[in-house]
């Protein structure tokens, strides 16, 4: 038997309500239990039963409706933090450095694409500014973590996933384009390369999406 089994058993219950990052999630959970345990090696020195006591640091402790809302509220920031500091990341490498992998190809001198394709490119950029203004804002409002800013945060939040998920849908449409427009653009080695860094970074952006989403409607629920 643990020797703490009844802490044990109502950490595991509040487990079970969160969600959000695990390394926050199990940073939170043991200061719980730092503060459980501490309780009950309190009520041990004052004489109680090690059943006794337990029971009575676990019912101070509070219940689910007192403590989970705290909890969730930190977890979903820190998951909006997360997904913040990725997004800016890829926002930054993708302005920067997405027109690199067109330079010093066989179909860059010749004809100019057609003027859609150049607006869609152009319509592409700004999506990326603004996703990156989007991130730095989320970046600045989870680093203060005030409770008041939860709402701006849920609000910021649905934007950038949003923002998201049409830069995903404008730039897949401009890379399909790309490849009907230049046969030679699917052997090219630096656009290649670009197109793994960029999978990667999707999938990377995605968890960190969807780890905010289930976050912050646990926290809606």
């Amino acid at each position: 038997m643990r020797v703490h089994e009844e802490v044990d058993r109502r950490l595991h219950e509040l487990s079970t309500r969160l969600h959000g990052p695990e390394r926050l999630k199990a940073d939170l959970l043991t200061e719980a239990r730092h503060a459980l345990e501490d309780a009950v090696e309190a009520y041990r020195d004052g004489g109680l039963p090690r059943a006794e006591a337990q029971r009575r640091a676990v019912a101070e402790f509070g219940s689910d409706a007192q403590l989970v809302p705290g909890f969730q509220a930190e977890l979903a920031v820190g998951a909006l933090h997360r997904l913040a500091l990725r997004t800016l990341v890829v926002a930054v490498v993708l302005i920067a450095a997405g027109d690199l992998t067109w330079q010093g190809s066989s179909w860059s001198s010749g004809p100019p694409p057609p003027q859609s394709y150049l607006l869609l490119s152009a319509a592409l950029n700004g999506i990326w500014g603004v996703v990156a203004a989007l991130a730095l804002a989320a970046l600045l409002v989870a680093r203060w973590g005030s409770p008041r800013l939860v709402r701006p945060a849920r609000v910021i939040g649905f934007g950038l996933t949003g923002s998201l998920l049409v830069g995903a849908v404008a730039g897949g449409a401009l890379f399909g384009w790309s490849i009907g427009l230049w046969d030679a653009a699917l052997t090219w080695p630096p656009l290649i390369i670009g197109m793994v860094v960029v999978s990667v970074a999707w999938f990377a952006l995605a968890r960190a999406a969807r780890c905010w989403v289930l976050a912050d409607r646990r926290l809606a629920g």
